[in-house]
């Protein structure tokens, strides 16, 4: 272990696995950015293409379930909406 081990950057993932990376926008192969950066690992480029619109999918479908908030008009603790909550 170097000196400077300690400050390289988090990339935990296996070559082969596909990411969205947030900073870069756009398909990537393989860990080369930070964990904090990437959506994924999906199992194939396609996958990975699509993964702004399965997040936003997921985020409406967990946002309307009645489990998790009886009034779809509210915020996810039963308040008012907050300034940038996720399809406002």
């Amino acid at each position: 272990m170097g000196l400077f081990s300690i400050f390289r950057r988090d990339t935990s993932g296996k070559p082969g696995e596909w990411y969205y990376c947030l900073r870069h926008a756009g398909v990537e192969e393989g860990p080369d950015c930070p964990a904090k950066d990437r959506l994924g690992p999906y199992p194939d480029r396609a996958g990975a293409e699509r993964a702004l619109r399965t997040a936003r999918d997921r985020d409406e479908e967990w946002r309307t379930d009645p489990r998790w908030n009886d009034d779809p008009g509210n915020g996810p603790t039963g308040g008012p909406p907050r300034p940038g909550d996720p399809g406002r």
